[in-house]
């Protein structure tokens, strides 16, 4: 049974800050690369960023500086840290995971969503003033 947890949305403020949180079970994250993605009321999902099984990280240019992806294999979870928050942020966070299909291909692929693996429920971001 794998399952994979979202936490930490919420809403805030332009220029605020928010941690979403990923707990996942029945897999271990080292041995799969660890995914966010996004989509918005109206929008494409599209992929926000990953962690690569080797540890390196990948951010669309839209979020690049603001935001951050951590992984802590030992707990099996996946991080993203969220700085200066814009309106256009604001969607439903998701976390996924897949053992083979690993690469920032997927973050732009149209058939992400049908071929990565594991994906978790979401959990939703509000940027607004």
């Amino acid at each position: 049974q794998v399952q994979l947890v979202e936490s930490g949305g919420g809403s805030v403020q332009p220029g605020g800050s928010l941690r979403l949180s990923c707990a996942a079970s029945g897999i271990t994250t080292s041995a799969y690369c660890m995914y966010w993605f996004r989509q918005a009321p109206g929008k494409q999902r599209e992929g926000v960023g990953l962690v690569y099984k080797d540890g390196r990280r990948y951010y669309i240019d839209s979020v690049k500086g603001r935001f951050t992806i951590s992984q802590d294999n030992a707990k099996n979870t996946l991080s993203l840290q969220m700085n200066s928050l814009k309106p256009e942020d604001t969607a439903l966070y998701y976390c996924a995971a897949d053992a083979v299909r690993c690469g920032d291909f997927w973050l732009r692929s149209k058939y992400s969503t049908t071929d990565i693996r594991y994906w978790g429920r979401g959990t939703q971001v509000t940027v607004s003033s």
